[in-house]
This record gives C-alpha cells, sequence and structure tokens, in this order.
C-alpha cells in the first residue's frame, strides 16, 4: 500500500459568540484539513488548528508546511512509517506543532481505517468516555451566572472559568457562582497567565470555600519558577498549561514538582504519539494528566477523545471548543450527552462525509 495523493484545505468556522482570554478575543476557528489517500482507497483525515500565542502557526505557515515538505515526505510511501515521517518533520520543521498534529492524526487514522477499528482501541481502548468542562470566557458577571445557568440546565457537570484580567472581579464570579448555583458541580478556573504568584495565591485564600478543582496556568510560561511557587503555596491542584509544549517540558515540570497537574494538547505538542511520551512522563512523575483543545473543529476534538480514552491516568479533559463552531463540517464523529464525550463505533476517527 503506497499514499497515492496528499490533499488540504482550508476551513474557517465563525464562533456563534465570541469569547474573550486574558490575553486575546477569539471570533472565529480557522483548521487546515489534511486528507491522506493510499492506492487502494484507503484515508486518513488529519486537522491543523495553527494558533500563534501557542503554535507559533498561522494557516498560510501550515498550508505551506503541507505544500513544500509534506506532500514530498509521504506521496509514494507506506502509510504505516508513521515514527519515521514524525521524526523526519521534526528536523525540517522544528516547532510547527499543528502541522505535525495534522499529519500525525491523519496517518494514525488511516491506520485504524485498516485495522477496522476505532483509534481510541488501536490506542489502547482503556475508557468507553470521558465528561469535559465546557468554558466560560471573560465575561460580566452578569453574562458569567447566565452562562453557568445555561451549561447545568444542559447537562454539564464540569465549568470552567476564564479569568487573569482583574483578580476582584475573577473572585467575585467564583463566589456567587456557588452562592447561586450550589456545590453539585465541579469548578475549574483558568488564569491563562495573568497572574502574578502574589495574586495567585490571594485568588486561592479568597476562594478557599468555593471548592475550586484545578487552577490553571495562573502564571507566565517563561518562568515556570514561578508556577512552582504558586503550587508550593496553595491547597489545590496547579495545573501547567502554555507551560508545557514538549516532552523536555513535561521532565522539569515533573522532576522538579513544579506542578500537580498537566494539560497535554494535541496541538500543543505535535499529535498523539508525541502526546503518548508526555503522558508517560507525567504518570511517572505522578502528575494528572488533562486533554485539552485549541480552536478546533470536532475533527480535532475527536483525536483529542480517541487519545483521552485510551489511557488509564487520563481522568480529565476540556474537549468543547467545536461547541460554539457554526460551520463545522464534522460535529457527527462523536456524541455529546450531558456533559460526555462518547465516540462513535466506526473506524478511525468516525464517519466522515465531505
Amino acid at each position: 500500500m503506497k499514499i497515492q495523493s496528499v490533499e488540504y484545505f482550508t476551513i474557517e468556522m465563525p464562533l456563534a459568540k465570541p469569547y474573550t482570554i486574558a490575553y486575546e478575543t477569539i471570533d472565529k476557528a480557522v483548521n487546515i484539513i489534511l486528507k491522506i489517500t493510499t492506492n487502494t482507497g484507503l484515508t486518513g483525515w488529519g486537522c491543523a488548528a495553527p494558533d500563534w500565542e501557542v503554535t507559533k502557526e498561522t494557516p498560510e505557515i501550515v498550508l505551506n508546511n503541507f505544500r513544500n515538505v509534506v506532500e514530498s515526505l509521504l506521496l509514494g510511501e507506506d502509510p504505516f512509517q508513521i515514527v519515521r515521517f514524525l521524526e523526519t518533520l521534526k528536523e525540517k520543521l522544528p516547532g510547527n506543532s499543528s502541522t505535525k498534529a495534522a499529519v500525525d492524526m491523519a496517518l494514525l487514522d488511516l491506520t485504524a481505517r485498516k485495522a477496522k477499528l476505532p483509534l481510541y482501541k488501536l490506542l489502547g481502548g482503556y475508557r468507553q468516555y470521558i465528561p469535559t468542562s465546557v468554558t466560560i470566557g471573560i465575561e460580566s458577571l452578569r453574562e458569567t451566572l447566565e452562562q453557568t445557568d445555561y451549561y447545568l440546565k444542559k447537562g454539564f457537570n464540569i465549568i470552567k472559568i476564564k479569568g487573569g484580567l482583574h483578580l476582584d472581579e475573577d473572585v467575585e464570579k467564583i463566589i456567587r457562582m456557588r452562592e447561586k448555583y450550589g456545590y453539585d458541580f465541579k469548578l475549574r478556573f483558568d488564569a491563562n497567565q495573568g497572574y502574578t504568584v502574589e495574586q495567585a495565591i490571594e485568588f486561592v485564600k479568597r476562594t478557599q470555600n468555593a471548592n475550586i478543582e484545578i487552577f490553571e496556568q495562573p502564571t507566565k510560561a517563561t518562568n515556570n519558577n514561578l508556577l512552582g511557587k504558586v503550587t508550593q503555596n496553595v491547597d489545590i491542584s496547579v495545573m501547567a498549561d502554555e507551560s508545557i509544549k514538549t516532552l523536555k517540558d513535561a521532565f522539569k515540570l515533573g522532576a522538579n514538582e513544579l506542578v500537580d497537574m498537566i494539560n497535554i494538547k494535541i496541538m500543543k505538542v505535535g499529535g498523539i504519539m508525541e502526546a503518548q511520551h508526555i503522558n508517560s512522563v507525567a504518570c511517572a512523575a505522578g502528575n494528572e494528566v488533562m486533554v485539552g483543545c485549541l480552536d478546533e473543529s470536532a475533527l480535532g476534538i475527536s483525536a483529542g477523545l480517541h487519545f483521552a480514552l485510551s489511557r488509564v491516568n487520563i481522568e480529565y479533559a476540556d474537549l468543547d471548543s467545536y461547541l460554539e463552531l457554526t460551520e463545522d463540517p464534522f460535529k457527527n464523529l462523536f456524541k455529546l450527552k450531558n456533559g460526555i464525550l462518547y465516540p462513535n463505533k466506526s473506524s478511525g476517527l468516525g464517519k466522515i462525509k465531505l
């Protein structure tokens, strides 16, 4: 079997409601879709979700990578040499993690389709489903409470709040949410690097009765020692997100006991194969693991879901970015019910109709 064609195209998906985090406002998601076809007609699908702040890629950079490097690397080759392809891309395209994630995803999807198995079963098949959080961006107090009410009524049991711009407002939102809606749901908070160490510690002290489950990336990713100081001085789980992009990052964070948890995003680390290595290091370090996402279509989310379902120590998911996309052609790849994600029974990443 040989790879006969490598196709790619851009999809732009407006958000039904733009959202704000500590360093930007997002009103659309731009993904580049990769389709690999063999001479037997077998296909594999991948997705790149470039994000300049996280991956240092633009859509144009990803398209150029596919055109100038990926095509020539894959065409005419055996599609099951996945590690060789990915190691070559590490040399030819250092960084460029969402480009590599798309290639990794498409090749693994193709392999699972050949095996006639859903990808999560091929990867290990530990779970059948996983609950996901749903995220509320930086909004007014009123809007935050209204969105909380909406998502709780939709059946979600895990709410994640974005903050990091105004400490007092963040604290007020957390307290008011618990006062109004009680403690029958899990609450997570993501400061997106917006706090100093002192502010992060103060936030935890002032919200200590709110039962926050996870405190995500409170300080700048440019200095992980700051993250360590927060971890050492609070009694809730501190999670690294922007601070972990590579296997070395995972080792340093774990070996130096700088965090309690890490957030693995397929787009951020360069694919599922690399995510598996990072997850193993986290497991060895005693760090809990969440699988998260960037602004991805349901195709990208499906890859994150299948990875999350394949490993025993991945107990947390934040795979919700597709929910607000108004023109996502891949929403049939899995099922969401009462805040829980279930893969469908088709092989690979699911049945794709394009």
